[in-house]
């Protein structure tokens, strides 16, 4: 593989900004494209196969698994697969583009020795868990009890924060951007 092939992955809780700053870094760099990754869910509202994720029945990801198609794979609940396809790093590669990945934490550590030296993993984290939990009701997109449940799995989540490259504590959405502008920079060697 070309030495040119880099790899960002942020990951980071439910609510700590992390989709709200992968756009915004996809908006400055034309060269960086965002990995699609399959599921096995099925599509929700407007959700377009090939755009928001490959989806997947719950057997071809099985089979996919068997024939070794993923770089990583989660089970999240009984027959429920998230995971990222080696074709999807090809075809972005394939481009002479830089990846960058928005996934949860597993799937970020994973993802980092998958990739070693050719990846970035940036940790996202609100600056605490009061602060994640009144994110999550403003957003207003979920009940009382996905709240709790979401802040709980947060809270274990962010135990996670050491084995990533950088942690980027989101407390102001501006210094937020600015410092993931330099960070991404910084590994691109811009």
């Amino acid at each position: 593989m070309a030495d040119n092939r880099k790899v960002l992955i942020f990951s980071a809780p439910s609510g700590s900004g992390k989709s709200t700053i992968v756009n915004h870094i996809l908006g400055l760099h034309p060269e960086i494209e965002f990995s699609i990754s399959a599921t096995s869910r099925p599509p929700r509202g407007e959700e377009k196969d090939g755009v928001e994720y490959y989806f997947l029945p719950v057997d071809e990801f099985r089979r996919r698994i068997a024939a070794d198609q993923f770089v990583e794979f989660e089970q999240v609940y009984e027959g429920r697969y998230y995971g990222t396809l080696k074709s999807e790093v090809e075809r972005i590669w394939d481009k002479g583009h830089v990846i960058i990945f928005d996934v949860d934490v597993k799937g970020g550590v994973n993802l980092k020795k998958y990739f070693g030296d050719k990846a970035m993993s940036v940790f996202i984290q609100a600056p605490s868990v009061e602060e994640l939990h009144r994110r999550l009701i403003a957003r207003k997109t979920d009940s009382p009890e996905a709240i709790a449940e979401r802040v709980a799995k947060a809270a274990e989540e962010m135990t996670y924060a050491p084995k990533f490259d950088v942690v980027l504590i989101n407390d102001d959405l501006s210094t937020a951007f600015r410092e993931a502008e330099t960070l991404v920079d910084n590994f691109l060697g811009k």
